[in-house]
C-alpha cells in the first residue's frame, strides 16, 4: 500500500490545519474538538486518531504505509504512539483516541475497566486461534506438565499473555503451584509492551538451552521460525504440553464510537489485499495475510490466566 505518490500525501498533510485538537476540562476529561480546515477555510473530514505501542522501530513504517492507504481512499486518520499499553488503555477510555491497537493483554484490560463497554472491531488472520507451548530438551525425563514439580520454568516479560501468562496457567491446571511447586525463571524484556518483541522470550529459550532451566515457554509462531532458522534444532528440543487456543491483538474502540465512522475505517482497513503487492510490504511487516473481523470469544484462556495470578491485583 506505498502511495502512488508519498510526495503529495505529505504536501496535501503540510497544507491543512487543525483549529483546534483536543481541550482538557479541569477535572482533566479530554474533549475532541471537531474543527478541521485547509487554509482556505474549507471544511475537512475529522481524522480518526488511533493508538499504537512503538514496540520495534517498524512500527513507525507500517503505520506511515496504513495511513497514507486510509487518506487515498477517503478515511483520513491520525496515529498516536505510546511507549506502553497501559498508557494506550487510558487514553482509549477518556477519548484521547478513537481506536486502539491492542495486545491481548491490554484488551482484557480494557473490558475490566470499562464493564464491557468496548468493541473489539477487527484483528490479523495470524491473531485467530494462536497457541503456545513448553518446551523441554528431547532427552529430558519430563514428559508431562505434572514431572514440572521441583523444577525450573523459563518465560518472558511478566506481562506477556503468550510467553508467562498463558503457559504459567497451564501448569497451574496441573495443580502446581508457582513459586511453591515450581520456580518461574522471568526475563523482564521491555516490560509494558506484552511481550510483542521476542526478547524476554528468546532469553528464555537461551536459558533453557544453557541448562539454568528445565523448560521454557514460547508462543507457536516463534517455535515453527526457530525450528525452521536455525535458532532451535528440533532434534534436540521437544514440545512438552500446548495451552488452549487464544486470540492476540486487536483493533479497540469505546462502546460510544460513531458506527459510521467506524464502518468507514473498517471498509478501508478490510480492503487491503494481500494479493496487491504494494499492500503486501505493510502486511509482511505487520505479520498478516488478511484484516479479520474482531471478536471477543477469544481471550477466555488469557481471562483465566490474569485472574488465576491475580495479575491484576
Amino acid at each position: 500500500i506505498v502511495p502512488d505518490s508519498p510526495a503529495a500525501g505529505r504536501s496535501a498533510a503540510r497544507s491543512c490545519r487543525i483549529s483546534s485538537w483536543f481541550s482538557s476540562d479541569a477535572a482533566g476529561a479530554t474533549l475532541p474538538v471537531r474543527k478541521y480546515h485547509d487554509f482556505k477555510g474549507a471544511a475537512m473530514q475529522m481524522p480518526i486518531v488511533v493508538g499504537a505501542v512503538l514496540y520495534d522501530p517498524k512500527v513507525s513504517l507500517i503505520w506511515d504505509i496504513i495511513r497514507d492507504f486510509f487518506a487515498q481512499n477517503g478515511c483520513p486518520i491520525d496515529v498516536v504512539f505510546y511507549t506502553n499499553y497501559e498508557r494506550q488503555v487510558h487514553a482509549l477510555k477518556h477519548g484521547h483516541i478513537d481506536i486502539a491497537w491492542n495486545s491481548p493483554l491490554a484488551w482484557v484490560q480494557l473490558e475490566r475497566e470499562t464493564q464491557g463497554k468496548c468493541r473489539a472491531i477487527a484483528m490479523r488472520d495470524t491473531d485467530q486461534d494462536r497457541v503456545s507451548h513448553l518446551v523441554v530438551p528431547s532427552g529430558s525425563e519430563i514428559h508431562t506438565t505434572e514431572d514440572l514439580r521441583g523444577k525450573t520454568v523459563a518465560v518472558g516479560a511478566a506481562d506477556s499473555p503468550q510467553a508467562t501468562l498463558i503457559p504459567i496457567a497451564l501448569v497451574q491446571r496441573a495443580g502446581l503451584v508457582p513459586g511453591v511447586d515450581f520456580q518461574v525463571q522471568r526475563f523482564d524484556v521491555l516490560v509494558g509492551k506484552h511481550g510483542d518483541h521476542v526478547g524476554g522470550e528468546l532469553q528464555a529459550l537461551q536459558s533453557m538451552m544453557s541448562n539454568n532451566a528445565d523448560a521454557c515457554a514460547m508462543l507457536d509462531l516463534n517455535w515453527n521460525q526457530w525450528t525452521t532458522d536455525g535458532t532451535i534444532n528440533p532434534g534436540e528440543y521437544r514440545i512438552l504440553a500446548t495451552t488452549d487456543p487464544f486470540d492476540h491483538c486487536v483493533f479497540a474502540v469505546r462502546e460510544d464510537f460513531d458506527p459510521q465512522r467506524e464502518r468507514q475505517w473498517l471498509d478501508v482497513l478490510f480492503s487491503m489485499s494481500y494479493d496487491n503487492p504494494q499492500h503486501r510490504e505493510m502486511m509482511d511487516l505487520e505479520g498478516l495475510r488478511q484484516w479479520m473481523p474482531g471478536r471477543k470469544s477469544g481471550f477466555g484462556p488469557l481471562s483465566e490466566a490474569v485472574e488465576g495470578q491475580a495479575y491484576f491485583g
